[in-house]
C-alpha cells in the first residue's frame, strides 16, 4: 500500500495551477521550439502541459480561415478560447502563434482575466532579417519569389506588445537558454 501514498505525495508537491503563455513574434522567430522545448522541461517534473501549435490550430480548429485582418482576429480567439478553458483547468498551455495584432492579444488577455486565469505574454523579439535566413518553412522564399503575399512582419503588419511580460533575443541565445528563462519567468509567478 506504501506505493499510492508515494504517487499522492508527488502529485502534491506539483504546481497544479494553470496559465497560458502566448508566444508572439515573427514566422521563423523560434515560438514554437522554444515552446517544445520548454514542454519537456516542465513535463519531466511531472507538470501537465500543452502546446497548442499555430499551424495544427490552423488545420483542425480554424480550417477554412484565410489571412485577413478579421480571420487571423478569429483565428486567435479560438485558440484564446482554448488556452483558457485548459488553463483554468491545471494545464499549463503554451502557445506558439503570432497574433499580429495587439488587440487581438488584448482581447485574449482580458478573456483570461475575466475568468481568473494566469496569462502571460512573451514576445519572441527574433529580427525579421534572421528569421528569413532562418525561413523553417520556406515562407520568406516564397514572399520573395511572389509566389505569396501577405507574410506578417513583411508584406503584411505585425504590431509587436509594448510592454510583454518576457522579451526573447532568441538569436542571442540558445533554445535550451529561452526556455530556461520562460521557465525561471513562470517559477517567479508560481506558475512552475
Amino acid at each position: 500500500m506504501p506505493a499510492p501514498q508515494i504517487q499522492q505525495q508527488t502529485r502534491e508537491n506539483h504546481v497544479t495551477t494553470g496559465a497560458t503563455v502566448w508566444l508572439t513574434g515573427l514566422p521563423s522567430a523560434g515560438k514554437t521550439t522554444i515552446a517544445y522545448e520548454l514542454a519537456g522541461l516542465l513535463r519531466a517534473e511531472g507538470r501537465r502541459v500543452e502546446v497548442l501549435d499555430g499551424d495544427e490550430i490552423r488545420e483542425f480548429l480554424s480550417a477554412g480561415l484565410g489571412f485577413s485582418r478579421e480571420d487571423r482576429h478569429t483565428n486567435v480567439q479560438r485558440i484564446g478560447f482554448v488556452a483558457e478553458l485548459l488553463a483554468r483547468n491545471g494545464v499549463l498551455t503554451l502557445v506558439p502563434v503570432i497574433a499580429p495584432f495587439a488587440d487581438s492579444r488584448e482581447a485574449v488577455r482580458k478573456r483570461h482575466q475575466k475568468g481568473g486565469t494566469a496569462y502571460l505574454e512573451v514576445h519572441v523579439a527574433t529580427p525579421v532579417e534572421v528569421c528569413s535566413v532562418r525561413d523553417v518553412k520556406g515562407l520568406y522564399a516564397k514572399q520573395a519569389a511572389g509566389e505569396i503575399s501577405g507574410l506578417t512582419g513583411v508584406d503584411d503588419p505585425y504590431e509587436a506588445p509594448d510592454s510583454p511580460d518576457l522579451r526573447i533575443e532568441s538569436q542571442d541565445q540558445t533554445v535550451q537558454e529561452s526556455a530556461a528563462a520562460l521557465k525561471a519567468l513562470l517559477t517567479e509567478r508560481g506558475l512552475a
